[in-house]
């Protein structure tokens, strides 16, 4: 056989540019920026007020004991392998995340008109969704609640959606714009998709009442809107799993149609984990069959099967009456420090005089507060404080520890002062 000679490299530039040579850089992520900058600042008092992470009193992650019960009786068990999970996850896990999110007596469920799959984790079941939805649904235009999460409109426009906004929190107020969230869903595309935080809003900590939420529903099914729940704070905002879903339930019993994203990365502390999933309620079983079986041609080319532990630890706890048990009361108790994290903030900043009304901090709930400060008063913040924390004013309840509380009440007095004009302080 004739020996076959080595081919000569095949230059594909003469002059040796990458193929990617004239790329740009990306911008910055910025909550990534900060918590870069963060861990390098050496201070000792620094703080880290922006990632959303429920930390402890030392500012380290919490890690939920039940959970790690569950671990260790996972770690244990050497009848378990690590087979691939079915495209769409594990079939225990989904059920419960079904009945978590819509109760137990759901009507929905009982006629087999959800669908449920296993997602990596809450970015993903929108994605998920929103990968579905520009595939099979006749309307692509979303509308996101100004403000809102900073990932929402990257998972909702990569699929190809067309994003607006519908007015939602007044800044002037500092509270829920109701009457313009009710104007511009009003005045929304018949059929388009409307995207509603189910509880503890991120950025603002604002929350509709149940009774405004019925207005809602009235108001989304007479325009024939279609609702899109992204779920992050189930448990965490009054303590009560089943009162943190009442925005979905109502919607998941009135026979129409909606979507909904869950994540267990709050409530269970499984952020690293990247668990959720996606939940569809349809108008027939027959449907819901159909959709599920759309989906797993979605998931394929995505991730095609979602990872086996963290399912493991969920499904373990849902299943579990003990266990069950010990979440929901670590997770009241959560709910409990944040509420507590909040009136010592409010009380320290009233005691110390600092101009302005600082009430919004009690009455805003779950892990976010929306502050009203200035890009200057947060730059401050970080410059002569070593605070980190969204530009936006964010900040996360969940990474402040009471003990903190005295330093970052100073700071921000001393920001809100050093912001007055001179013949103010006179």
């Amino acid at each position: 056989m004739e020996h076959l000679k080595p081919m000569e490299p095949t230059r594909i530039h003469s002059n040796g540019d990458s193929l990617f040579q004239d790329m740009t850089f990306a911008p910055d992520i910025p909550v990534y920026v900060t918590t870069a900058a963060y861990n390098k600042d050496p201070c000792p008092n620094k703080l880290h007020l922006g990632i959303g992470v429920y930390r402890t009193e030392e500012g380290k992650c919490h890690t939920l004991n039940v959970v790690k019960q569950v671990e260790q009786t996972l770690a244990n068990d050497l009848s378990a392998d690590k087979e691939y999970l079915p495209i769409t996850g594990m079939p225990e896990f989904n059920k419960l995340s079904a009945k978590l999110m819509f109760g137990s007596g759901s009507p929905a469920i009982k006629e087999s008109r959800v669908v449920t799959v296993q997602c990596v984790s809450g970015c993903l079941s929108l994605r998920v969704g929103a990968e579905f939805l520009a595939k099979h649904y006749h309307q692509h235009v979303v509308y996101l609640p100004e403000p809102t999460y900073g990932n929402h409109p990257n998972l909702i426009s990569a699929a190809g959606l067309t994003l607006k906004t519908y007015r939602y929190y007044d800044p002037k107020t500092l509270v829920l714009d109701f009457q313009g969230l009710l104007e511009d869903l009003g005045s929304a595309l018949t059929g388009a998709i409307v995207l509603f935080h189910a509880c503890g809003h991120n950025p603002t900590g604002v929350d509709p009442t149940c009774q405004q939420w019925e207005q809602i529903r009235q108001l989304v099914r007479q325009r024939g809107l279609l609702p899109f729940f992204d779920c992050a704070y189930q448990g965490l905002v009054s303590g009560n799993l089943d009162d943190d879903a009442q925005s979905i339930r109502m919607f998941g019993c009135d026979g129409g149609e909606c979507f909904v994203a869950q994540s267990y990365s709050k409530n269970m502390g499984l952020y690293g984990e990247r668990i959720g999933s996606l939940s569809i309620v349809c108008k027939t079983a027959d449907v819901a069959r159909r959709v599920e079986s759309q989906l797993k041609l979605i998931i394929r080319p995505l991730y095609s099967n979602p990872p086996i532990h963290g399912a493991a630890i969920v499904t373990a706890i849902l299943k579990d009456r003990d266990l069950y048990q010990k979440w929901t009361n670590e997770l009241k108790a959560m709910r409990d420090r944040l509420v507590q994290v909040r009136r010592q903030l409010y009380d320290s900043l009233c005691n110390k005089g600092t101009p302005g009304d600082w009430s919004h901090i009690i009455k805003q709930v779950g892990m976010d507060s929306f502050t009203g400060w200035n890009k200057d008063q947060v730059d401050f913040l970080t410059r002569e404080y070593h605070i980190y924390m969204s530009s936006d004013g964010r900040i996360n309840i969940g990474g402040l520890s009471s003990k903190a509380v005295p330093y970052f009440a100073g700071a921000i007095h001393d920001a809100v002062i050093s912001s007055l004009p001179s013949s103010t302080l006179a």
